[in-house]
């Protein structure tokens, strides 16, 4: 029997190739018709036998485009019209005024990728091939609706045959934006020094072609026909394996590329650039070759196939002998796969060059070389790290490449297609989430995700019918690690809100980076049409995002840093009830004006009450101890008064006469803040064990002392058996003293004292303190315990403190739900041993999902405090 149905899909469904999609679908199962966008998402009237009509419903929502994302399919039955066909409608008016969401870039599918190295395929070896399903998004986007002439693409007219696939329902190119072909679109260029020319040491097998403009003292050539683009190609790849620099032009921005088995090359990169000691990302041609260097599980291998493409954190096999200065001293390594055209074309070209190509046995083989330890040669690969300066927002035009990069980069491979947002790489990584298996951990959102809006659930269902939409609310982010949000009402008010979180921003610390802020905030504003009402911004009064907040005539609302972070986890799960919130993290103003980072909160989404905190510690210098460590060994030997114990002397005897103009420091209260930051107490610990003492980036010491666990990480929770193990007969007191480890190590819970001062939010009732911590690390320094082994006694004895605090929480109470927040839970080994033993002790345990734990999430939490603060009024 024939029947009628009105559809309604919410979600990513403008701009993706959903409505061709549905189309194709509508012929398959005999449906007619039409499909329409619309305001709220995408309309279809459907007709035809009821059986066809479950299965085409079912279509829809399983079986929906790459880069559609559907969220919601409402069905009303309606009355028959008697079409006789299906047809695709143009947007209503007001569709045609306003799209809601956009989608993100996609990686090159693998239709297009077919295309890309087919000999017979018009498009064969084209640098910007794309369809409905992959491609260039946000970042060409100018102002909705989504259409060519609002996009960087405006310039480029499409040639006939293009044109005719643009406008085939059939063709998955239909309608897609950035449809191009060498005779129509974009084209690659090639950037360099004509000094270079006599520089014996560059390459100069291939040559580009013949220059067709100068930029200053560079040549430019253009690959406007396939064999132009092939020569500039040979040229980049020529020039990499010869140990040079690269400027690479990709969807957000440039990255600087070098062959990332030249030891030559990664120190040259690393010198001009100004990076020390920070891990490089590396980009390789696939999963193979990826498996020949790391370690990788089935949920590791989707994330990085995935769509996303984003840099994901995997552990190094064992054996993998990777080039010095590459990723030193840790135990992962961030790998991408390529997701443009013109980076498939470089790797596909450079592997091929290097005589290894992609082949699987070529791949197996380099595996069992290395995974014996027999230094067996390396798969292909290149470093690709953001195309910036120290400190400063990636690079996103060819003529800003050109002046900003000229001392860093020996040529240039960009292209004519505008970047109008930049955007830097997405990183991830994939821990074990207790019951819930394997996670995937944000610790940069960016590329891929972004400005996919993060889905809230902020009033309970009995509130729902009552429940005013909240103004839209502007939160600044923090001063590092910065994004911002803009969150909005939905439908239904506060129950289905939203909140778009931007990109990864950087540290607001450089004139540039808060001008990107600025950029990017008018940019979101303007394409989604929000017009903030409140502001909310950090309580700290020197940030440049909070000065900025209060700079405006807006109504401001203030939110403390730890708390914001509580509240991101407890938006995105939908939690409303109070929480034992367990912030650790390096920095965040508290309300006393101290230095905070060891919290555990009562905290709901409209307030908190600090019910614990690890016990304050001197910063001798202020900003100093945190770039030299060695001060604040320094700060927790005065403060635990440790510091006659003999486990100190290797620090003191490193401190040198800086011990004295240390404790002169505290003594007097001269620069010293107060702070119970966990993420300073592994900086301490750190030092302490001669592991870092002098980190060349932030929360190297934090990092490089996890690193230090090695092969310990992955035995039981207790580490005796592993602790026995390592120290061995040549240590019979380290082995005994592993025994009692957990027990000297454990944190002390003491009472607090208050004064008539004092508040719920300045003064917790009870104190953490880690002198037993500090004191068992220097016993077993003393006692010549291996590092590995104190390193994880310390993560151990973290572990411990969160659960602990936990547990005297659920006691006093009856709380039993945690939300873990803030950086130190991107350690590995401390978040996947927490969630462990909370879960084992009966906890509901949150952990963010869709940002990051650090403060790449925090500009959230400002949003939904705002909003339950302004919901109160």
């Amino acid at each position: 029997m024939v029947e009628a149905l009105d559809i309604h899909v919410q979600g990513i469904v403008q701009g993706v190739g959903f409505r061709p999609f549905v189309y194709r679908m509508a012929k398959k199962y005999l449906i007619n018709g039409w499909v329409l966008n619309a305001t709220d998402g995408v309309h279809i009237h459907a007709e035809g036998e009821g059986k066809l009509l479950d299965e085409f419903v079912l279509e829809l929502s399983d079986n929906a485009p790459a880069a559609a994302q559907v969220t919601q399919i409402e069905l009303r039955e309606v009355p028959l019209e008697d079409f006789d066909r299906f047809e695709i409608r143009f947007s209503d008016a007001a569709a045609a005024e306003q799209t809601t969401l956009v989608s993100p870039e996609l990686a090159t599918c693998d239709d297009c990728l077919r295309e890309l190295f087919n000999p017979n395929d018009r498009r064969f070896r084209y640098p910007f091939i794309n369809c409905t399903n992959c491609g260039p998004r946000f970042t060409i986007i100018e102002g909705l609706p989504y259409d060519r002439a609002k996009t960087s693409m405006r310039d480029f007219t499409m040639c006939g045959r293009c044109a005719a696939e643009y406008a085939d329902p059939l063709d998955r190119r239909f309608h897609a934006q950035p449809d191009a072909c060498f005779d129509c679109g974009p084209v690659v260029s090639f950037a360099w020094r004509q000094a270079d020319e006599a520089d014996a040491a560059a390459p100069t097998g291939a040559c580009p072609p013949p220059a067709r403009r100068r930029e200053g003292d560079l040549l430019v050539s253009e690959g406007r026909t396939r064999a132009e683009s092939d020569a500039i190609f040979a040229r980049a790849v020529e020039l990499l394996r010869a140990g040079k620099i690269l400027a690479v032009k990709g969807l957000g921005g440039f990255h600087l590329a070098c062959d990332a088995n030249n030891p030559e090359a990664v120190a040259r990169l690393r010198a001009r650039k100004r990076r020390e000691g920070k891990a490089f990302a590396v980009m390789m041609a696939n999963v193979g070759d990826v498996r020949a260097v790391c370690e990788v599980n089935e949920v590791e291998e989707a994330v990085l196939t995935g769509a996303q493409r984003p840099i994901v954190l995997l552990r190094k096999r064992a054996g993998a002998h990777l080039a010095p200065r590459l990723a030193d001293g840790l135990g992962e390594l961030g790998v991408m796969l390529p997701y443009t055209p013109v980076q498939h074309l470089l790797m596909h070209d450079f592997a091929a060059a290097a005589g290894a190509g992609a082949g699987a046995a070529g791949v197996v083989g380099a595996a069992k070389a290395a995974a014996a330890g027999e230094g067996g040669a390396l798969p292909p690969m290149l470093v690709m790290t953001s195309g910036n300066l120290h400190d400063e927002p990636i690079v996103v035009s060819d003529e800003e490449a050109y002046a900003k990069l000229a001392d860093v980069a020996d040529a240039f491979l960009g292209n004519n297609r505008d970047i109008l947002t930049r955007f830097d790489d997405s990183v991830v990584r994939v821990i074990r989430a207790g019951s819930a298996g394997h996670a995937v951990q944000f610790i940069r959102r960016a590329r891929g995700y972004a400005p996919l809006p993060v889905p809230l659930a902020l009033a309970g269902q009995a509130e729902q019918a009552d429940a005013a939409a909240p103004p839209v609310i502007f939160a600044t982010g923090p001063e590092q690690k910065n994004t911002f949000a803009l969150l909005r009402a939905g439908e239904k008010g506060a129950q289905d809100a939203e909140a778009f979180v931007s990109q990864h921003v950087g540290d607001m610390e450089n004139a540039e980076t808060y001008d990107a802020w600025l950029a990017a905030r008018r940019r979101y504003e303007e394409l989604f049409e929000l017009a903030p009402a409140v502001v909310a911004c950090d309580l700290h009064p020197e940030y440049l995002t909070s000065k900025w907040a209060h700079g405006q005539a807006l109504p401001v609302t203030e939110v403390q840093h730890h708390h914001a972070h509580v509240a991101a986890v407890m938006a995105e799960h939908g939690l409303r009830d109070a929480v034992c919130g367990i912030a650790f993290d390096g920095t965040g103003y508290g309300v006393d004006g101290a230095i905070w980072g060891g919290e555990v909160m009562l905290a709901n989404l409209q307030a908190f009450e600090r019910f614990a905190n690890f016990a304050y510690v001197p910063m001798p210098g202020g900003a100093a101890a945190i770039k030299h460590p060695l001060r604040m060994a320094y700060g927790v030997l005065w403060a635990f008064d440790l510091l006659d114990h003999p486990g100190a002397a290797p620090t003191l005897e490193a401190l040198g006469a800086q011990a004295g103009i240390c404790d002169a420091m505290i003594e007097q209260g001269i620069n010293t803040p107060l702070t119970s930051s966990v993420g300073r107490l592994f900086d301490a610990a750190s030092a302490l064990l001669g592991v870092c003492a002098e980190p060349a980036y932030e929360g190297e010491g934090a990092c490089l002392l996890e690193a230090a666990i090695g092969d310990l990480a992955e035995g039981d929770a207790s580490g005796d058996a592993e602790d026995a193990a390592v120290v061995g007969a040549a240590d019979a007191a380290g082995a005994a003293a592993a025994a009692d480890a957990a027990e000297r190590y454990a944190v002390a819970v003491v009472k607090n004292t208050a004064t008539e001062a004092s508040t719920a939010q300045d003064t917790s009732v009870v104190l953490l303190d880690a002198e037993p911590t500090f004191r068992g690390l220097l016993d077993d320094v003393a006692s010549g315990v291996p590092v590995p082994v104190i390193a994880r006694r310390f993560h151990d004895a973290v572990v411990g403190a969160v659960a602990q605090a936990a547990e005297l929480v659920r006691a006093l109470y009856g709380i039993e739900a945690v939300v873990l927040a803030g950086g130190v839970f991107m350690n590995r080994y401390v978040v996947e041993h927490a969630l462990s033993a909370l879960e084992d002790a009966g906890f509901t345990v949150a952990i963010s999902r869709d940002l990051p734990p650090n403060d790449g999430s925090v500009s959230l939490g400002q949003a939904v405090v705002a909003w339950a603060k302004t919901k109160a009024m």
